[in-house]
């Protein structure tokens, strides 16, 4: 089986280096299941007085009034005989303190850093670990002495902060309540008494400890308390004797305190046959072995929560992504993967899966369509234009049977209205692909750590888009003109060239005239506006088409071929830069990562230590 001082003192240590990677506050923290002792006593109960006695070193600030106004948690670490004491701060953690009397000093000035040079409280605590031969392993958390009243320069809410604090700490279903009560006072009073019979009413988390015995008045003693008939608990009560006014100002070792306390116990009627149970020494190993006995009881609760704890970091770490290999072709791995998932996403969005493909189909059954309609036919083929169109094609020669290249230019005009609707449908396809694209960079998680390389893939994109777009707009153009090119024969062979001749020779003469009548202008703007609606219907159908072949089609198959294309002629100091990380996802998961090597080794030793 383990010694008690090697358990404890992994204890310590883990709840140390819990504290430097702030997981020390919070419930369902590791440091929240690792068992302390909490300090409890009332102003001038000599809560301070029995700390430096059980470390055996002066280290804390004295006065009047409250003293200690933030938690002190105290880790004293039991050291091989023969090397010096020293302290270290965790605020200052390449500084190790050899004269005490600056440890003091620094918990003074670190106290001021928070509150102030005031009377005022902080729950933030000073953390200080004191590496001694002359300790037993041990985590003390000192607390603001409880008050009654507030003095001047306090708040009047001080009282009621001041127990907030304390409960905060004792509350906890794995602290061991050391409660510090002066023997010169009725222990009906305690502060420290009353307020852990509330939290712990049956008394198993609670250590009483009674001080300056040395002070009753003369003929008195505290045997009721001490041999538990006043006020029982379930641990026996410790006496304790501190140094005496005149003994701190003659600055008298801690080390004969102690051998000046045990000859008290010893050679006192009173409590002498108590002495081998009473004294500084005494109380910390008891509360050393204590310590251990609750440790091992919590042992499967706490691999338990490690284990948890390792679950949920582990699951976060997938969720923010693993750090990425320094060699070169990790990296082009990496950013080849990611490209692969923001395209999956991008075909997503385009084949159904995620919203938005949908709009592009908006283009062509409503978009298209409307524009089509707000065409300017009515204008353009009004008796007046038509009129004047033939009259200039057919120049100083008149027509002879049929305006064939009147018929020509009003066609090839009227065709020409249809190359802006055409290009629209382009440009309207090509601002849904480009949103598209935005909103899949945005909803692909393994992306959301690389902002570079986001915007790497967003202009690579953004570059082959316009491609698509100048492709499609060529090829819609192209449509139009074909149409242009070449008239459709049959169309105009169906169509009556002239009025039937009637044997009448007047009315022969009244056909002739009727070829430059307002009828006859009619009749071919109707015949141009029926063979413009035929080829209306056909790039209804083949526009949309073309889009779709030449911009959505070559977005699912290529949208990123020429970004791969230059991957592979970058060097691995231009990979890594497309690979630079935002700064707070960096810091999160390298925090999460030292957790998790923290709860590893944490769950690792407290199984080799506790069942060797």
């Amino acid at each position: 089986m383990a010694t008690m001082e090697s358990l404890i003192g992994l204890v310590n240590r883990i709840q140390r280096a819990c504290t430097v990677l702030g997981d020390h506050g919070g419930e369902g923290s590791l440091w929240e299941a690792l068992p302390s002792v909490a300090v409890v006593g009332g102003q001038s109960s000599g809560k301070s007085s029995v700390l430096e006695s059980v470390v055996g070193r002066d280290f804390l600030p004295r006065g009047s009034g409250i003293v200690t106004r933030r938690p002190l948690v105290l880790q004293l670490h039991k050291t091989n005989d023969g090397q010096p004491d020293y302290a270290e701060f965790l605020h200052a953690p390449r500084r190790k303190y050899t004269d005490f009397a600056a440890v003091r000093k620094e918990i003074q000035d670190e106290t001021d850093r928070i509150t102030g040079k005031t009377k005022q409280i902080s729950n933030i605590p000073i953390h200080l670990s004191i590496y001694s031969p002359n300790v037993v392993n041990l985590t003390l958390v000192d607390l603001p002495g409880l008050t009654k009243v507030a003095v001047e320069g306090q708040q009047e809410s001080i009282v009621e902060d001041i127990e907030n604090m304390v409960r905060s700490f004792v509350d906890k279903p794995n602290c061991i309540i050391l409660a510090i009560s002066p023997a010169n006072q009725d222990i009906a009073t305690s502060d420290a008494i009353k307020l852990a019979r509330e939290v712990d009413p049956s008394g198993e988390r609670t250590f009483g400890v009674l001080t300056k015995l040395d002070l009753m008045d003369k003929g008195t003693n505290a045997l009721d308390v001490l041999e538990g008939r006043s006020y029982r608990l379930q641990h026996p009560w410790v006496g304790i004797v501190n140094r005496s006014q005149a003994d701190i100002n003659k600055n008298v070792d801690m080390i004969a305190a102690r051998r000046k306390e045990v000859e008290y116990f010893q050679t006192s009627p009173d409590y002498g046959h108590l002495a081998h149970k009473m004294g500084s020494e005494y109380l910390a190993k008891l509360l050393s072995q204590h310590l251990e006995m609750v440790i091992r009881q919590r042992i499967p609760s706490i691999i338990a929560l490690i284990n948890k704890t390792i679950d949920e970091i582990n699951a976060e770490l997938d969720l923010l992504g693993r750090p990425i290999g320094s060699d070169g072709g990790a990296q082009l791995y990496t950013i080849l993967d990611m490209c692969r998932a923001f395209d999956r996403v991008f075909r997503e969005h385009l084949d159904g899966g995620r919203p938005g493909g949908d709009r592009i189909y908006g283009v062509f059954d409503h978009q298209l369509p409307a524009a089509l309609k707000k065409l300017p036919f009515d204008r353009h083929l009004s008796v007046q234009n038509v009129r004047k169109v033939v009259s200039e094609a057919d120049g100083y020669q008149p027509h002879l049977i049929a305006p064939e290249q009147g018929y020509k230019r009003l066609i090839d005009s009227s065709l020409g209205y249809f190359k802006g609707p055409a290009e629209a449908s382009v440009d309207a396809v090509h601002l849904v692909l480009k949103d598209l694209v935005r909103k899949s960079i945005g909803e692909t998680e393994e992306l959301k750590r690389f902002p570079t390389l986001q915007a790497d893939i967003a202009a690579a994109a953004g570059e082959s888009l316009e491609r698509f777009r100048d492709d499609g707009r060529k090829t819609v153009l192209r449509l139009v003109d074909m149409e242009s090119s070449y008239l459709t024969v049959e169309f105009f062979r169906k169509l009556p060239t002239e009025p039937e001749k009637s044997t009448n020779p007047t009315a022969n003469n009244s056909n002739n005239m009727d070829r430059y009548s307002e009828n006859h202008f009619r009749r071919i703007g109707s015949n141009v506006s029926a063979y413009v609606g035929m080829v209306c219907d056909t790039l209804k159908n083949s526009i949309p088409k073309a889009v779709v072949y030449c911009q959505v089609r070559e977005a699912k198959r290529s949208l990123l071929n020429r970004f791969y294309a230059q991957l592979g002629k970058k060097e691995k100091q231009q990979l890594g830069a497309m690979l630079d990380e935002d700064p707070g996802l960096m810091e999160k998961r390298d925090g999460l990562a030292k957790k998790l090597e923290l709860y590893k080794k944490a769950r690792d030793e407290i199984d080799a230590v506790a069942w060797k």
